[in-house]
């Protein structure tokens, strides 16, 4: 929660937004807010197709260059894939207002989309040592397999976080073939679609929203950065 009790933004984004724009306005709208001049964002989008690297990605993690365009990036963690129906959130939170600690931000970040999941009956969990949210999933006669529904990779610039979440929605999976996701071979991927509900991305974003409120606080509905 933010310690004097101000709305973050909350700002969705039609249609699909190229990746380079959206690092591009996330890096205008944190140094704005470093410098006292733009409050707390958060903003959700979908990209066209597209993997990004992580600080930490490997290139032998890049099974496919040539499949989608690749882009550097500067959050933490590996390779990932974003495209539609998969909802990105981008967060611009001014930790100095909040919480100074790098571990518990991401850790809330988890209870977030933990939260949210549970909206739609979902069993989200964390694992040790892997960032992200997980689900389990159960066939008849078969061993459990875990599978990845949310990534969360962020960057912090004096105690302004930006980059997110990943929370899929209805991607193509077969997309997310081209790359190791986040350095992992032995889990799969998953979407809510995937795990036979079929919610629409709205009904995904006022659950977002909702949590977010619990975990976070609360936020304004404000314009997109331009």
């Amino acid at each position: 929660m933010r310690e004097d009790g101000v709305p973050a933004g909350w700002a969705i984004s039609p249609g699909y937004i190229a990746y380079p724009d959206a690092v591009a306005a996330m890096e205008a709208r944190v140094q704005a807010i470093v410098d006292g001049q733009a409050g707390e964002l958060v903003w959700l989008l979908e990209h066209p197709p597209l993997y990004t690297a992580g600080v930490s990605a490997k290139q032998a993690d890049l099974l496919e260059p040539d499949r989608f365009p690749v882009f550097e990036s500067a959050r933490g963690g590996q390779y990932t894939y974003h495209g539609p129906g998969q909802r990105v959130v981008y967060v611009m939170l001014d930790l100095r207002k909040r919480r100074q600690d790098v571990r518990a931000f991401v850790a809330a970040l988890e209870d977030w989309v933990i939260d949210a999941l549970a909206a739609f009956n979902v069993v989200g969990e964390v694992r040790p040592c892997r960032v992200g949210v997980w689900v389990d999933r159960k066939a008849p006669g078969l061993p459990v397999r875990e599978e990845k529904i949310a990534a969360i990779g962020v960057k912090i610039r004096r105690w302004v976080s930006f980059h997110g979440i990943s929370l899929n929605v209805e991607p193509d999976l077969t997309h997310f073939s081209g790359i190791i996701p986040c350095g992992i071979t032995e889990h799969g991927v998953t979407s809510l679609v995937d795990q036979g509900l079929p919610v629409t991305m709205d009904e995904v974003d006022a659950a977002l929203k909702a949590s977010f409120e619990r975990v976070f606080g609360p936020v304004v509905l404000a314009e997109p950065p331009a």
